[in-house]
């Protein structure tokens, strides 16, 4: 009996894990269309086309997922990356930082499931926070938060509620269709 329970176990946390990485790239595609549709109120305010959803900071003028290309650029060929491919590989490291994320995140929820609460939006926050807030200007991708007018930290708080919600959304949908 403990094997079944142990299968069962590993079949949940494998279908969560799946439904993860799908919302978390899913959800990254969701954070790039809501930072076009505010670049249509305001450039101030949007997010530069392909790189990842990540707008236009003031005073620096390039996004942290830019800064990360030319960093594993540099450190791949001692070079960075040339200008036009630079916001393809922007946008590549965004989805794989967001599927990784939602990977962890459906590995999370089959542990503690209390983590899906409020449909992910907590997540979305924590992510902010985290990555976003502290990890860039620890990583020496971006300035301190408070170099920042508060607009820019409003919008990249609010798409990462959006990708926290729509992480949730499709993992437990993809993992409701899984198990079936």
């Amino acid at each position: 009996m403990p094997r079944q329970r142990s299968g069962a176990r590993n079949r949940d946390l494998t279908v969560n894990v799946i439904g993860g990485i799908a919302g978390g790239l899913l959800a990254c595609f969701a954070m790039e269309r809501f930072q076009r549709a505010l670049t249509r109120v305001s450039r101030d305010i949007g997010g530069v086309p392909g790189a990842g959803s990540q707008q236009y900071r003031r005073p620096q003028s390039e996004p942290a997922t830019f800064s990360a290309v030319d960093v594993l650029a540099e450190a791949a060929t001692g070079r960075p990356l040339s200008g036009e491919y630079k916001a393809a590989a922007a946008s590549a490291i965004h989805y794989a930082f967001g599927g990784a994320l939602g990977a962890i995140y459906g590995a999370a929820a089959v542990r503690t499931p209390d983590i899906t609460a409020w449909g992910g939006v907590p997540f979305g926050a924590t992510v902010w926070i985290v990555a976003d807030e502290l990890g860039m200007p620890m990583a020496g991708l971006a300035m301190a938060p408070t170099q920042y007018p508060l607009k820019d930290h409003a919008t990249t708080l609010a798409s990462h509620l959006i990708f926290g919600a729509m992480t949730e959304a499709v993992r437990r949908a993809v993992a409701t269709s899984l198990r079936r």
